[in-house]
């Protein structure tokens, strides 16, 4: 994390006192002048919270002049195609369904049924050749998940 990745996280977590329902979740600072900011809420970040975080941010960037080159400054949720990251977005998910990449190259795919602080437990579908579908539990740590997306159903 760069210097200005650490004081942009400070500035964030300070402003997001007054928005206890909301979390930060990512901050990047690109090499073309984008600053990104993630902050999501547990029941979502709406355009009014980001829009104080970035008001917020923005002005202490400038008063501070932190960043000597010109920059963008986007504060925004996280969209449904990032990957979940915290604890907290996992918990904020639990009913949903997810794909959950491990370490050892393999997929699980099933709706989200419990969180803690060590692993997940997913519903999944495990089809057994020549017979019916059968749901079975898994617990996965969080130490074997390389990446966890919500999977978005239109049926």
């Amino acid at each position: 994390m760069t210097n200005i990745e650490k004081r942009v996280t400070e500035l964030v977590e300070e402003k997001l006192t007054e928005l206890p329902d909301h979390f930060l979740v990512d901050v990047k600072m690109h090499a073309n002048g984008d600053l990104i900011i993630l902050v999501d809420g547990d029941k979502g970040a709406g355009i009014d919270a980001c829009a104080q975080v970035s008001r917020y941010v923005g002005f202490k960037l400038e008063e501070e002049n932190t960043i000597d080159n010109p920059y963008n400054l986007e504060v925004s949720s996280p969209g449904i195609d990032t990957p979940l990251k915290l604890n907290r977005q996992y918990v904020k998910n639990v009913g949903r369904t997810v794909a959950a990449k491990l370490a050892d190259g393999s997929n699980k795919e099933g709706k989200l049924t419990a969180v803690d602080a060590d692993q997940i437990t997913i519903i999944a579908q495990i089809k057994i050749k020549g017979k019916k579908a059968e749901e079975a539990e898994i617990n996965i740590p969080f130490d074997q998940i390389t990446e966890t997306k919500v999977l978005i159903s239109f049926k």
